[in-house]
């Protein structure tokens, strides 16, 4: 797709609804917004694309009850907003209960559903996903998911997520590594891979304009990963790599999100068949770019903000500190970040865990630079 080189005319702005609140200004792209997120899945962006909005539509239906569980739900209906302490079943009955003041839902400790893998064949009702009303969904959504924008399905619960699910952390965690459970573990992975592809094949069929699809599984904690990078590898990446190589057969791409100071992961990522992972702050993602972004689409994040911003104790303040600071300033941290990581032949994207830097003299001068750099 010929598209040339960076003209000062796409600076000229427009104002577009927000999903989140008050209008949003947009650039005079040159191309759409879907055209451009998928070149940078295929790895020719046009410009520096942003993980969420306003470069990728954010989609997560009601009609996957995960999704009203764990409080994330964004599609053409009704807006969902769960209130303080909703408890909500996912798709296999167990409960969440949301958390106003975090922003989230978790199963309460303490009374796991499974104490052993080993019980889940007989303790284990699956959903029966043909009694969704797939046809409504998709009557609703049909506007909501426009051809235009690069739309990408939220998916809540992976593979690790769904054992700590069941089972409280400790009680996976033992499974996982128990050499006397891993079978067990191994046959559960097996079956609910079988639950997922099923999902999706519905989904794909009831959405005809979704583009990706963005799928969780947690794996570490802040300062390292949960297990060892074999017994990730032996446990986990098989059944993922189903997944992936099924969206793939379909033409849609597939993003990895995986918390964690996940770095000795990555490898496993990529054998997974993921197209992109976004580290979150704690990790170094320029050493991770560095490293592995020829293989993987990494979201970067800038790494040259003045220390005393990224010693503030909450995002709202790093964010708050950041916009104080000289518009130059912004915009030369802009320039340096899209230097560092936006090179043709090897593209990064934004990490959405760095959103409370993305200024509008940032986000601007972001793009007028990384057009510049992929347009070589």
């Amino acid at each position: 797709m010929a598209v040339g080189k960076f003209d000062p005319k796409e600076l000229e702005y427009t104002e577009t609804p927000s999903f989140f609140g008050p209008p949003t200004k947009t650039l005079n792209y040159p191309i759409s917004l879907h055209d451009n997120g998928e070149a940078t899945f295929k790895g020719e962006p046009w410009w520096q694309m942003y993980q969420a909005t306003p470069d990728a539509q954010i989609f997560a239906p009601s009609i996957i009850p995960d999704n009203i569980a764990r409080a994330f739900v964004f599609e053409g209906g009704a807006f969902y907003q769960a209130q303080d302490h909703d408890i909500k079943p996912d798709m296999f009955g167990i409960e969440w209960e949301y958390i106003g003041q975090v922003g989230g839902s978790m199963v309460r400790p303490g009374k796991p559903f499974l104490e052993d893998i080993a019980d889940w064949r007989e303790k284990i009702v699956w959903p029966d996903i043909e009694k969704w009303d797939w046809e409504g969904t998709a009557k609703q959504n049909a506007d909501f998911l426009k051809p235009e924008n690069f739309n990408q399905m939220w998916f809540q619960t992976g593979w690790y997520e769904r054992l700590i699910s069941f089972m409280d952390f400790e009680n996976a965690i033992m499974a996982i590594f128990d050499e006397d459970s891993q079978d067990d573990v191994k046959a559960f992975f097996e079956k609910l891979t079988d639950l997922y592809i099923d999902i999706f094949k519905h989904v794909i069929k009831a959405y005809p304009n979704l583009h990706a699809f963005f799928i969780h599984d947690d794996w570490g904690s802040q300062k390292a990963p949960f297990f060892s990078p074999d017994v990730a590898e032996e446990m986990i990446v098989p059944y993922m790599k189903r997944v992936t190589d099924y969206l793939h057969s379909e033409g849609k791409f597939c993003e990895i999100h995986s918390c964690g100071n996940n770095y000795k992961q990555v490898h496993n990522y990529i054998a997974a068949g993921w197209d992109a992972w976004a580290p979150q702050l704690m990790n170094d993602s320029y050493k991770i770019y560095d490293d592995f972004g020829d293989k993987i689409l990494i979201a970067t994040f800038p790494q040259n903000i003045p220390a005393e911003i990224m010693a503030l104790p909450s995002d709202n303040e790093k964010g708050a500190a950041f916009a104080a600071l000289p518009e130059e300033q912004q915009r030369q941290i802009a320039r340096d970040y899209a230097d560092r990581v936006c090179v043709k032949g090897k593209p990064s994207f934004y990490n959405f865990y760095a959103a409370h830097f993305a200024t509008p003299a940032f986000k601007e001068e972001l793009y007028i630079r990384s057009r510049e750099n992929y347009s070589k």
